[in-house]
């Protein structure tokens, strides 16, 4: 736009002195420092305050402890000859309870899949079962397929079972009428 072409009349504002710097909203530059400044707090202040919280969390939950200062070793004499060490031999690991594969084991199907209990025994006997045999379920429904065992000392070898199945829940037999293992198989078994 001209100044021909201005619609408004002339003001203060429009005769501006030689070398005179802005006016009205308009602001002078900054010094390279004053731009510069907040910069450099952070490059070089927070690294500082976050190294300082590192170091007092670490001492205050244990981080810092000191190791015992070594003490220096003791002379000797000739005459009197140093203890030998005594050597403790390392503890011999119990040997790992192995599952007794005699033990009878029925398994049952608790499912309207017709064969289900009979391919479960055939895995079994696969894994080396002696006597695994299937049957129908006709007692109350589980919340999931288990295998339930007799006594306590076969809780490993139900344990083994399971596992051949891939059947995750083992419970011990609540009445005295299971004699060795049962596996009762519910709608989340898969083969």
């Amino acid at each position: 736009m001209d100044k021909g072409e201005y619609p408004y009349p002339a003001d203060e504002f429009d005769h501006v002195e030689p070398g005179a710097g802005p006016r009205g909203a308009h602001r002078a530059l900054r010094s390279r420092w004053n731009r510069a400044w907040p910069f450099a707090v952070v490059i070089v202040l927070f690294p500082a305050l976050a190294y300082g919280a590192v170091t007092y969390w670490s001492s205050e939950r244990g981080g810092g402890q000191e190791a015992p200062a070594a003490t220096a070793p003791t002379e000797t004499s000739a005459e009197t000859p140093a203890a030998p060490l005594e050597q403790t031999p390392p503890p011999t690991p119990e040997p790992a309870a192995t599952p007794d594969l005699a033990t009878p084991i029925v398994v049952f199907n608790s499912t309207s899949r017709s064969g289900l209990a009979g391919s479960a025994a055939e895995v079994l006997t696969a894994a080396g079962w002696e006597s695994a045999t299937s049957a129908n379920y006709t007692g109350e429904m589980l919340k999931s397929s288990t295998v339930i065992y007799g006594s306590a000392e076969l809780e490993i070898t139900a344990r083994a079972a399971a596992d051949a199945l891939g059947i995750t829940t083992i419970q011990l037999a609540e009445v005295d009428t299971v004699t060795g293992l049962e596996v009762v198989l519910e709608s989340d078994y898969t083969p």
